[in-house]
């Protein structure tokens, strides 16, 4: 039995969605200098959330992974809206699932590689999709948090 199975599982949706095959490097989420989502104050109308402020440096998109077994899975997403770069306040995102108060969840930022303005959550190899997660140095810009 793990004793900081969240952490864990917090890990291996790192792993994943970087693409890393063995955690040697000290990687966190969080917010970064260029990059954030302010989760502090985050709202709901019933399937849909919406955060004060997301910053991106470059077109990208807030995405939210859903948690499974209370694990995160970095494998799928439930909600995904497109980012312009810079600031964007008062960002709303609907969960294609539904919410109930206290589920968790990842929230991420991932960059449009392709400027195509389509989440291309394709694997292309067995653990990157090609519109990346948004990493700064050693910080993936993402959070977990609880539904409100």
């Amino acid at each position: 039995m793990h004793r900081y199975p969240l952490a864990r599982s917090i890990m291996t949706v790192l792993v994943l969605c970087l693409g890393y095959t063995s955690v040697q490097a000290q990687i966190s989420m969080g917010n970064g200098e260029k990059n954030w989502i302010t989760v502090e104050d985050v709202t709901r109308d019933q399937s849909t959330l919406t955060f004060s402020e997301v910053q991106i440096d470059g077109n990208g998109w807030l995405v939210i992974h859903p948690f499974e077994d209370g694990a995160p899975n970095g494998d799928k997403y439930v909600a995904l809206t497109y980012l312009e770069d810079g600031q964007n306040l008062k960002v709303s995102i609907h969960v294609q699932k539904g919410l109930v108060s206290g589920e968790m969840f990842i929230v991420m930022l991932h960059r449009d590689v392709n400027e195509n303005k389509v989440l291309d959550f394709v694997f292309v190899d067995q653990q990157n999709v090609l519109d990346r997660a948004v990493v700064e140095g050693n910080t993936m810009i993402g959070h977990a948090i609880a539904a409100p």
